[in-house]
């Protein structure tokens, strides 16, 4: 099957054609760096299939645009599905598959590097040590053994967190829908979110951006924040109000913020800005914060997290070339 593959850096093709030359079935990928978007979309005439990662835009108009040129699949190299108009999908007779899980673990170790990093003001340490700045001023941590962390979605890669958290000595607290028996089995309390909130030194989020945790993180939730309280987001930018966190950022009430992601993002990252200026006031409005630490969506990004990508959306293309149901399809709810 030709498969036209989106947003694509080099460790996509190096993972993608590996995994391709390892599969009984080959296909024909061809690679282009543009992200998907309406003007972009033409690319992809006659190709039966298209290939989609984060920030690609899938919209009802480029949905439709893709169809009319003959694209029947759409195979993210995602977990995350927010962006795809499931709707329009439907309509158009195109089927949607994802990566539900590739390295739960990269996603959890991430997090918990941030609010190590944040801590122990690492990033600041570093740049002393390098200027021959040995002063220890302004880098005064807290123990993680003892202290409590909030955890906001306890799917696979909460779990990970938690059991990571767990082995720190900390106090669990979580909040979901649906309790997880090993989070129960960790000693991991559930409370309501409100709760979490006022009674957690870190929390960290790690549930899906659906319409219900779109700004889950808002001016309202934030009142209930313990003062001076760490918050962790390597799921989805939307999850948070910006302009709110900010907001908590200067009075005081937020007190570290560690993100991975960024409720504007696809403008931004995967892309080398440094000779350009960035038009994102807000973006550079959250850089300017002593407390405040961003990396560029990378807590997937490691070669165990690439190689399941890589291998499951083979075997999701395969399931559809073959005709085969796939338990990876994503339908609207």
């Amino acid at each position: 099957m030709k498969v036209a593959v989106f947003s694509t850096k080099n460790y996509d093709r190096e993972f993608l054609q590996t995994a391709n030359q390892q599969s009984d079935n080959k296909h024909e990928f061809v690679f282009f760096e543009p992200r998907l978007t309406l003007e972009t979309a033409p690319l992809a005439a006659e190709f039966p299939a298209i290939c989609a990662f984060i920030n690609d835009r899938l919209s009802a108009e480029v949905l439709e645009h893709l169809a009319s040129g003959g694209t029947k699949l759409i195979a993210l190299r995602s977990a995350g599905y927010d962006r795809v108009d499931l709707a329009a999908a439907a309509r158009l007779g195109m089927t949607v598959l994802h990566v539900p899980a590739y390295s739960p673990r990269a996603v959890a170790e991430h997090a918990i590097a941030l609010i190590l990093m944040l801590n122990r003001k690492l990033y600041r340490a570093y740049n002393r040590v390098r200027d021959d700045n040995f002063s220890l001023e302004g880098l005064l941590g807290f123990d993680l053994h003892g202290s409590t962390v909030g955890i906001v979605g306890t799917g696979k890669i909460g779990l990970c967190f938690a059991e990571i958290a767990k082995g720190f000595g900390c106090h669990l607290l979580a909040y979901d829908l649906h309790q997880h028996p090993a989070c129960l089995e960790l000693g991991v309390k559930y409370v309501e979110l409100p709760e979490l909130l006022a009674a957690s030194d870190v929390i960290s989020l790690h549930c899906p951006l659906i319409p219900a945790t779109h700004h889950l993180i808002n001016s309202e939730s934030l009142q209930h924040l313990k003062p001076g309280a760490m918050l962790i987001n390597t799921s989805r930018g939307g999850l948070i109000d910006t302009s709110a966190v900010i907001q908590a950022l200067k009075s005081g009430k937020l007190g570290y913020l560690g993100i991975d992601v960024y409720e504007q993002e696809e403008e931004l990252f995967f892309e080398d800005l440094s000779n350009t200026v960035i038009q994102d006031d807000t973006f550079q409005l959250l850089q300017s914060f002593p407390n405040v630490v961003i990396t560029a969506h990378q807590a997937f990004f490691t070669r165990n997290a690439l190689a399941n990508i890589a291998q499951t959306t083979l075997s999701n293309i395969n399931d559809f070339a073959e005709g085969k149901p796939c338990a990876n399809q994503v339908k609207e709810s």
